[in-house]
């Protein structure tokens, strides 16, 4: 499917990509903390929210 050259690129490529997001994350992880505070429960929201259409579909499906 691959050949060797191309899969020690991807993995080269994306141990690098995790590496720079990791970095980037911890740069701005204080300004994160200040902007974005109430984010945590918009994302519990809208999860709650798709469960909650799951189980009405279960249900009516019935």
């Amino acid at each position: 499917m691959f050949s060797k050259g191309q899969a020690i690129f991807a993995i080269l490529f994306i141990v690098a990509f995790i590496a720079i997001m990791v970095i980037t994350y911890r740069k701005d992880k204080s300004l994160h903390e200040k902007n974005y505070k109430g984010v945590k429960w918009v994302l519990l929201t809208f999860i709650g929210f798709v469960i909650f259409l799951f189980i009405i579909k279960f249900l009516l499906k019935n």
